[in-house]
C-alpha cells in the first residue's frame, strides 16, 4: 500500500511538470521501453507518429528503473509499447497503474505460448530475448502492426504497406543467419556469452549456446558457474567467448582467465548487442544492423 500511495504521488509530480501536452503535438508521441524495440516501431509507423526510447542506447533493461522525467514521459506520451515477459522487470508496477488510464501495447502477447522459452514455472522464468529469434521478432512485429492499427485506424494503408515491406527485410536477415550459424555449426562451435540472452538464438538457429549468467543481470554467477563454464571451454576447445555490451565484462574475463590458468587460451572477443542497440548511426544502430553485426562478430571470432 505504501508503494502504490508513493507511485501516484509521483506522478503527481510528473504530471505537474509536463512541458508540453498531447493537443499541442503535429504528431502522436509513442514511446517504447527499449532502442530495440522503438526501431520496430519506427519501421511500422513510418513518419505518422514521433517514437523515442524511453532506455539509452547501452542501459540494460533488467536493471532500469524508471525516474520522476521518465514517469512523465510515459503519462504524456500518446502510446506506450514494452516487450513484457518482465525484461523491463523494475517497471511491472508502473506498467500496472498506466494501464488504468493509457494507451499500451505489450508485444509479447501476440507470441505464440508454445514458442517461449521458460526456465521455471513463475511468471517471471520465461525467456524474454525473443529478438534472437528473428523469425519470432517477426511474429511480434506483426502483432505489434494490428494493434497499432487498432489504435488508429486511419493508418492502416501505411501500416499495412509499412509492415509488409519490414517483414520482409527480416524474412532475409532470418535466411542470412541461418546460412552462417550452419557454417558454425558444422564446425562444431559453441557460442558462450555472458549471461543467457542467446537461448532463442540456439534454439532457433540449432547452435549450442552457454552463458554464465542466467536470465536477468539482477542475479550473480557463483564460483560452481564459473568453475563449470571454464571446464566447457576446455573440453569443447572454445576459441572464443563473448562479453555484452549492457553487463560488465569482469565476470566472463574470469572465465578466460580460469581457462588460461589451465593451458587453454581462449579469445574474449565483442562486446555482443543483447538488450540495447547501439548509438544511432552506428552498424548495430538497428534492429537489422544488431543482427548481422553480432553476427559477423561470432563468425569472425569462432572461425575465422
Amino acid at each position: 500500500m505504501r508503494n502504490f500511495f508513493l507511485f501516484v504521488f509521483v506522478l503527481l509530480i510528473s504530471f505537474s511538470c509536463k512541458t508540453d501536452s498531447k493537443e499541442s503535438r503535429e504528431k502522436p508521441l509513442i514511446v517504447a521501453t527499449t532502442s530495440i524495440l522503438a526501431d520496430g516501431i519506427k519501421n511500422l509507423v513510418g513518419d505518422q507518429a514521433d517514437v523515442i526510447a524511453l532506455m539509452p542506447a547501452g542501459v540494460d533493461p533488467h536493471l532500469y528503473k524508471a525516474s520522476v522525467r521518465d514517469l512523465d514521459l510515459l503519462t504524456n506520451a500518446d502510446l506506450v509499447v514494452y516487450h513484457g515477459l518482465y525484461l523491463e522487470g523494475k517497471m511491472t508496477e508502473i506498467f500496472e497503474k498506466l494501464a488504468l488510464s493509457q494507451s499500451l501495447i505489450d508485444i509479447s502477447q501476440g507470441l505464440p505460448k508454445s514458442e517461449l522459452i521458460r526456465s521455471g514455472p513463475e511468471a517471471h522464468s520465461v525467456d524474454p530475448h525473443i529478438w534472437f529469434d528473428v523469425n519470432l521478432w517477426s511474429k511480434a512485429m506483426a502483432y505489434t502492426s494490428l494493434e497499432l492499427i487498432s489504435w488508429q485506424p486511419e493508418w492502416q494503408s501505411t501500416l499495412e504497406s509499412n509492415s509488409a515491406a519490414y517483414l520482409d527485410q527480416l524474412q532475409v536477415l532470418d535466411a542470412e543467419v541461418r546460412l552462417k550459424v550452419n557454417e558454425l555449426r558444422s564446425a562444431g562451435q559453441i557460442l558462450v556469452t555472458a549471461h543467457d540472452a542467446f537461448a532463442y538464438f540456439g534454439k532457433a538457429y540449432q547452435l549450442e549456446v552457454k552463458s554464465l549468467q542466467g536470465l536477468s543481470t539482477l542475479s550473480e554467477p557463483g564460483l560452481r558457474d564459473l568453475t563449470e563454464l571454464i571446464q566447457l571451454v576446455q573440453v569443447n576447445k572454445v576459441k572464443a567467448i563473448f562479453a555484452e555490451q549492457t553487463i560488465s565484462p569482469k565476470a566472463i574475463r574470469a572465465v578466460a582467465a580460469g581457462a588460461a590458468e589451465n593451458n587453454h587460451q581462449v579469445k574474449l572477443a565483442g562486446p555482443l548487442y543483447t538488450d540495447s542497440l547501439d548509438a544511432i548511426g552506428t552498424p548495430a544502430g538497428t534492429y537489422i544492423g544488431m543482427v548481422k553485426t553480432n553476427l559477423k562478430i561470432i563468425y569472425e571470432n569462432l572461425l575465422l
